[in-house]
C-alpha cells in the first residue's frame, strides 16, 4: 500500500491518465469505449460499433494498452471450454469471403495483402482481430500537449533482424513504398550526442541507491570502483571485462561448444570463470533478446556475444547478427507505420489517398471506412474468434465456418480459404479437429511476456545535466529506460532540446528465476494480467525518481502521461541449447503446427519461431502458397 505522502511526491495524484476500475482493475477506460455508461456498449439496443465514433482513435489512449481489457476475456473464455463446441450465433452475418484472416497485426495484413497480389484485387478478404487497433504488436502510442503530437512505439520498433531479408520480403517493404536506403536522412543524430549508458544500483539489491554514469566508456576498473560492491565483486567484475582469459583450456573448441551449450551464463559466471554471487547481481536485468537472463541464457549464446568472461575461449563462432546492418528502419511508432501502409494499399479509402512513406506517418485512419462493406478487403476490430470448422471433411470441405466474439455476441462467417496469423499457441482451442501431433506441436512454445512502457515527460533536461541518454536497471520492475531515437520523418519533428518533451521508453521481462524459460513466461503472462496500473505506474514514477534524482528530474511535475504496452503473450518464441531438446530443424514443433489443414493455413512470426518483421512476412507469404498450391487457386 503506497501511503499518501508518497504518492503526492511521486505524482499519483495527479490527472495525467484516463483510468478507471472494472473488477478491481485499473484499466484505460476509452480501451473498451465504455466509460462513463451505466450499461455496457453491447448490452444496449444499437449496433455494437465503437469504430464508428468520430473519437476512436486508439493511438491517443494512455494507461493499460498492449493486450487492453477487452482484447482477451473472449479468448480466455475459449480456453476455458466455453466454445468447445462450434457456438450457435447470436449474429449470422450471412457473409462469405474468398479469404478471412484471423489476426491482423502484420502477418495477417501481409497474407490478405499476398493473396489479392497473387489472385486478383477483386478477390473478397475479411481481417479478424481482437484488438480495438491494428497491427497487433506494432502498436502506435501517442500523446499530446500544447497542441503538438509527440509519437512512441508500444511494440514492435523497426524491420531490422539478425536474418536476411527473403525476396519476398524485401519486396513487399519495397512495394509499401519503404526505401531503406533513405533512413539515414531521417535520423537526427545529433540529439543524444555526448550523452551515455548509465546504471541505477537499487538498495534492495546492491545496499545503496546509486546511478552510475559511463558503462562502457569509462575504464572498468574506474566504472566499478563507483558501483556499490565489495571490493571481491569490483575485482571480478572487471577481471571479467577486462581479461581475456581462456576459462575452458583443457577443452577442444568443439567441447567447449559442447559444453557451453548445455550450461546457462549465469552457472558458467559462477563455477567456471570464478564470479561471486554478489557480482553476478550486476547481470541481472535486460539479457539476450526474447527474455533470455543469465539463468535462461546458454552460455554458448553469452559467448557468441561475446558476453563479459567468453571472449578468450578461442571459440570458432559465428556472428550472432548475420542479416545486413543496412537493412532497417525505424519510425518514431516503430512499423506501426508498416501496419498502416498496408491497410493503405489493402483499403484506400480507410487512408483517404495513397501514402509515401513519409507522408504515412501523421496520416490518421478513418476507422469508420476498415470494415466498409463496399471495399474488396475488410478489417473488422473488436472481434475475438472463439470457433475455426471446416464445413465437412476438412479434404473435401468447400468452405470454413468462423465464429466470433464482437460486442459480446457471437457472429458467424464463411470463408472459401482461412488464415490463421494469431498466436499459434490458441489454434488448438480455436480448432479442436486438428490431429493430435500437431494440436501438441502448435502449445509447445510459450510466448515471451513483456511490457515496453512510455512515459512522456515534459523535458529531459535531467537525462542532459547528468549526461546520459539511457539507464539500466538490473534487479528493479523496468530492466531499462531510454531516449528514443530521434526520427524526423513526413513534417514529424522529433524532440529537438532537452527543453522539449519527449517520450521515455522502458521495459519490463517478468521474469522467476530458477525455473525454466517455458515456465518463466507462464507465470510472467498471469502477473501482467493480474497487475493493475496503478502499480505499473507506481514503479515507473519511483524508478525514475530515484535514478534522476541528481539530474533535478520531478517525477509530480515533469510526468505528463504513462502508457504501458502488456504484451502477456508477446514475442514467438525462440528455440535454444538449454531450454530445447537438440533435433532436426524439420522436427521443430513450429515446423510441425504450421502445416496446413485442408482450406486453413497458419502464418504469424510463431510459425517461423523468430519474432522478427521479416519473419511474420515470409510466413503470411508461404501460407498463402499452400492455399494456393492445395486449393488450385488462380
Amino acid at each position: 500500500m503506497i501511503d499518501d505522502r508518497e504518492q503526492r511526491r511521486l505524482g499519483m495524484d495527479r490527472a495525467i491518465t484516463r483510468r478507471d476500475f472494472l473488477g478491481g482493475v485499473a484499466v484505460s477506460t476509452a480501451a473498451v469505449w465504455t466509460a462513463g455508461r451505466a450499461t455496457p456498449v453491447w448490452a444496449q439496443d444499437t449496433p455494437f460499433a465503437p469504430e464508428s465514433d468520430p473519437d476512436y482513435y486508439p493511438p491517443a489512449l494512455t494507461g493499460l494498452r498492449g493486450s487492453h481489457v477487452g482484447s482477451f476475456e473472449a479468448g480466455h473464455a475459449l480456453r476455458d471450454g466455453t466454445y468447445a463446441e462450434f457456438p450457435g450465433l447470436d449474429v449470422d452475418t450471412g457473409e462469405t469471403y474468398d479469404l478471412v484472416v484471423v489476426g491482423g497485426g502484420l502477418s495477417g495484413l501481409s497474407a490478405a495483402y499476398f493473396f489479392q497480389k497473387n489472385l486478383g484485387a477483386d478477390r473478397t478478404v475479411l481481417i479478424l482481430d481482437n484488438h480495438d487497433d491494428f497491427g497487433g504488436h506494432a502498436k502506435r502510442n501517442e500523446f499530446t500537449h500544447e497542441g503538438r503530437i509527440y509519437i512512441g512505439y508500444g511494440g514492435t520498433q523497426g524491420i531490422s533482424t539478425p536474418f536476411p531479408f527473403s525476396h519476398a520480403a524485401k519486396s513487399l517493404i519495397a512495394e509499401l513504398g519503404i526505401e531503406v536506403e533513405r533512413y539515414p536522412e531521417f535520423v537526427d543524430t545529433s540529439m543524444l550526442a555526448g550523452l551515455g549508458r548509465a546504471v541505477f544500483f537499487d538498495r534492495e539489491t546492491f545496499g545503496a541507491d546509486r546511478l552510475v554514469v559511463g558503462e562502457e566508456e569509462l575504464p572498468w576498473g574506474e566504472f566499478f570502483a563507483r558501483a556499490p560492491f565489495s571490493s571481491q565483486a569490483r575485482a571480478d567484475l572487471v577481471r571479467i571485462h577486462t581479461q581475456e582469459k581462456d576459462y575452458l583450456p583443457e577443452l577442444t573448441s568443439a567441447e567447449k561448444r559442447d559444453r557451453l551449450a548445455k550450461m546457462s551464463y549465469r552457472d558458467y559466471l559462477l563455477n567456471v570463470a570464478g564470479v561471486s554471487e554478489e557480482a553476478v547481481k550486476f547481470f541481472l536485468g535486460d539479457g539476450a533478446r526474447n527474455n533470455k537472463r543469465i539463468d535462461t541464457l546458454p552460455a554458448l549464446e553469452a559467448a557468441q556475444a561475446r558476453a563479459p568472461g567468453t571472449v578468450g575461449l578461442s571459440l570458432d563462432l559465428e556472428p550472432r547478427w548475420a542479416g545486413s546492418r543496412d537493412y532497417r528502419f525505424h519510425y518514431p511508432d516503430g512499423n506501426a507505420s508498416v501496419a498502416r501502409l498496408l491497410v493503405n494499399r489493402l483499403i484506400p479509402t480507410a487512408m483517404a489517398r495513397q501514402h509515401t512513406m513519409q507522408s504515412i506517418l501523421p496520416a490518421r485512419p478513418d476507422y469508420a471506412r476498415l470494415d466498409d462493406p463496399g471495399s474488396p478487403v475488410r478489417l473488422r476490430l473488436n472481434s475475438t474468434a472463439v470457433r475455426v470448422r471446416h464445413d465437412g471433411d476438412p479434404e473435401r470441405a468447400r468452405v470454413v465456418d468462423i465464429a466470433y466474439v464482437r460486442g459480446g455476441k457471437v457472429h458467424g462467417v464463411r470463408a472459401r480459404n482461412c488464415v490463421m496469423a494469431c498466436w499459434n499457441g490458441v489454434i488448438p482451442y480455436l480448432m479442436p479437429e486438428l490431429p493430435a501431433e500437431q494440436k501438441d506441436a502448435l502449445a509447445y512454445p510459450v510466448k515471451v511476456p513483456l511490457m515496453y512502457t512510455n512515459a512522456f515527460i515534459r523535458n529531459w533536461r535531467s537525462f542532459k545535466k547528468l549526461g546520459i541518454s539511457r539507464i539500466s536497471y538490473p534487479a528493479m520492475y523496468h530492466t531499462s529506460c531510454r531516449l528514443d531515437t530521434g526520427v524526423s520523418i513526413g513534417g514529424y519533428e522529433c524532440s529537438q532540446s532537452p527543453d522539449d518533451p519527449i517520450v521515455l521508453h522502458m521495459v519490463r521481462h517478468p521474469n522467476t528465476p530458477g525455473l525454466p524459460r517455458r515456465e518463466q513466461h507462464r507465470l510472467g503472462m498471469q502477473d501482467m494480467l493480474a497487475t493493475p496500473f496503478e502499480t505499473i505506474e507506481y514503479e515507473t514514477r519511483q524508478q525514475l525518481a530515484r535514478a534522476l534524482e541528481g539530474g533535478g528530474f520531478d517525477p509530480a511535475e515533469d510526468i505528463l502521461a504513462i502508457t504501458a504496452n502488456r504484451w502477456p503473450h508477446g514475442y514467438a518464441y525462440t528455440y535454444d541449447t538449454l531450454a530445447d531438446p537438440d533435433i532436426p530443424d524439420a522436427d521443430r514443433p513450429h515446423v510441425l503446427g504450421r502445416r496446413p489443414f485442408g482450406k486453413v493455413a497458419i502464418a504469424s512470426a510463431d510459425a517461423g519461431a523468430a519474432a522478427y518483421t521479416n519473419v511474420a512476412i515470409d510466413e503470411a507469404h508461404r501460407a498463402v502458397q499452400e492455399l494456393m498450391l492445395a486449393n488450385n487457386l488462380k
